[in-house]
């Protein structure tokens, strides 16, 4: 069960303004898995912010993949500049619906902490190499991360994060992970997936501001890249109706191609932005809920509307076709799964390779997947070249 939360006494921390009734309140925050004195300065989702921040996961996602592996361009992004944007996103709606920024933020900006090097290839991959040993999923990890990985503080493992952090940070969960997490933390954040119910507003307008951004910014990147064109995207409903309304308020940027592209993308954002807002507020309104605890068992809230949902859908539908599955990105993708699957047996095999931590584990396989996926793409590499004598990346 939870330790009461010290957070909840600090009258003089700074709230927002104007703050729905539906929002996350941290003075009356569900508290920390460990009783710690107040912030002075500081309420309970700031305090979470800063911790993510000065993590040392936070500053690996700098060299961990979103799409293009760190060494192909300077300005692909990154698991970090993707948090960052997820961040803004999720801010500016949160402000429109007076939801907590500050809870918002930090959800945002720990979401990935738990994604392995190379992206979603690295994450698959380690999940068939722990097919026996309980599997591997990033979302878990990340909740892995936060509860126990990170060594920063004395009296406890982890960042000791606020409840409603860590619910946001499992956006997904099974039953059976669900079922594990509820016997060692009563009541804790496995809960609503047992017992079916939503988490926060604020952990609901995450999960859709990250969908947003990385649509937005992989539109950014193929064409960057090189592996689509602006043809190929106008083809693409959502994108063409925001590029062509570009062109008739300012046909000249027909000759600047990349400012085209920008403006573009720009209006693209903010209108997901606002039909997520429009529609949030609609439907909060139909649902009739006063309080948060109410809006978490209405079901979903944070929603686009049905045709923009429906665009988006089309959009994701072209990336994955077209940018996720391109033969250029498949074939980095294929090395990728191999330096993680030969990492993977070579740790198994010598623990010894591993810190020492690692290595003295009772759990050796669980151990090996959170080395693993504690790495960045050049540090996986690298090991992967000392440990083998090859050079796949």
């Amino acid at each position: 069960m939870y330790a009461e939360s010290l957070d909840l006494s600090v009258a003089s921390s700074p709230i927002q303004a104007s703050l729905s009734a539906l929002a996350c309140d941290p003075a009356h925050s569900r508290g920390r898995r460990f009783a710690e004195a107040p912030a002075p300065t500081r309420n309970a989702f700031q305090r979470d912010r800063d911790r993510i921040v000065h993590s040392t996961a936070f500053r690996r996602l700098v060299y961990k993949t979103q799409v293009f592996l760190n060494h192909e361009g300077d300005l692909f992004r990154t698991r970090l500049t993707h948090s960052l944007e997820v961040a803004q996103l999720g801010r500016s709606i949160a402000r429109a619906l007076d939801l907590n920024e500050d809870l918002v933020e930090a959800v945002a900006l720990a979401h990935d902490l738990g994604h392995t090097p190379f992206g979603h290839a690295g994450q698959d991959t380690l999940n068939e190499c722990m097919a026996a040993h309980g599997g591997f999923e990033h979302n878990l990890q990340s909740l892995r991360v936060v509860d126990q990985l990170e060594e920063r503080y004395p009296a406890f493992d982890g960042l000791n994060l606020s409840f409603e952090t860590r619910e946001g940070v499992l956006k997904h969960c099974s039953r059976a992970h669900a079922e594990h997490l509820e016997q060692v933390e009563p009541g804790g954040v496995g809960r609503r997936f047992i017992d079916r119910t939503q988490p926060s507003l604020e952990a609901q307008l995450c999960n859709l501001a990250d969908a947003i951004a990385y649509n937005a910014h992989d539109i950014d990147d193929g064409v960057r890249s090189g592996l689509i064109s602006m043809a190929q995207l106008l083809q693409v409903e959502l994108f063409a109706h925001y590029h062509q309304q570009t062109l008739a308020e300012h046909p000249g940027l027909s000759a600047k191609p990349r400012r085209l592209l920008y403006e573009s993308i720009r209006r693209m954002l903010s209108d997901q932005v606002y039909d997520v807002i429009a529609t949030t507020r609609q439907a909060v309104a139909q649902a009739g809920v006063t309080n948060a605890d109410e809006a978490r068992r209405a079901g979903p809230l944070v929603a686009f509307s049905p045709r923009m949902l429906a665009r988006t859908g089309e959009l994701k539908k072209f990336l994955f076709a077209q940018l996720y599955r391109h033969p250029q990105v498949m074939h980095t993708t294929g090395q990728a799964q191999q330096v993680v699957r030969e990492l993977f047996e070579a740790y198994v095999a010598q623990p010894a390779e591993m810190p020492f931590d690692f290595a003295a584990s009772a759990d050796l396989h669980r151990s090996v997947a959170d080395y693993i996926a504690g790495m960045t793409d050049r540090f996986a590499m690298r090991e992967h070249e000392r440990l083998t004598g090859f050079k796949l990346l």
